[in-house]
């Protein structure tokens, strides 16, 4: 499960932890990249500001998008994420403590691939992230992306 990027975006440093923790802990040993906010996530994707060095091209193979963040919520972040041709295929999954049926409606709406509630129990939490890798990064086919097909 090398060399496909993992892009997490998590602003809550406990949650971030946890997460690269767990991805360890089940051996998803794929580079992830965090983003801190929903601004640094789309520049991150769209190749500006801090990372214009970056290929546009070399897209994550999933994003991790927590909903509630500073700048820009997940929920603008996924609809730019799908707004645009080159992004609008790329899977989503939204891992978030929202509870709330409005986000998770929101983000189907929005075309989101899933939406995981984060467990509050680290071995919840680790299990469900393992879950998670197997299927999105080993099992799932995603759609040719950056001129695979």
């Amino acid at each position: 499960m090398k060399n496909k990027i993992i892009l997490l975006v998590e602003d809550n440093q406990d949650d971030e932890l946890l997460t690269i923790r767990a991805l360890k802990k089940n051996n998803i040993l794929n580079q992830v990249v965090v983003a801190r906010d929903g601004a640094e996530a789309l520049d991150f994707l769209f190749a500006r500001g801090a990372y214009t060095d970056r290929n546009p091209n070399d897209l994550p193979e999933l994003v991790l998008l927590d909903i509630k963040l500073p700048k820009l919520s997940g929920l603008e972040v996924l609809k730019q994420i799908r707004a645009d041709h080159r992004t609008e295929l790329l899977p989503v999954v939204m891992l978030t403590t929202s509870n709330e049926e409005q986000d998770r409606l929101q983000s189907y709406q929005l075309r989101a691939n899933s939406f995981i509630r984060k467990p509050v129990d680290f071995d919840q939490f680790s299990a469900a992230i393992r879950q998670l890798g197997v299927y999105w990064l080993v099992l799932n086919q995603g759609p040719p992306l950056n001129g695979d097909h």
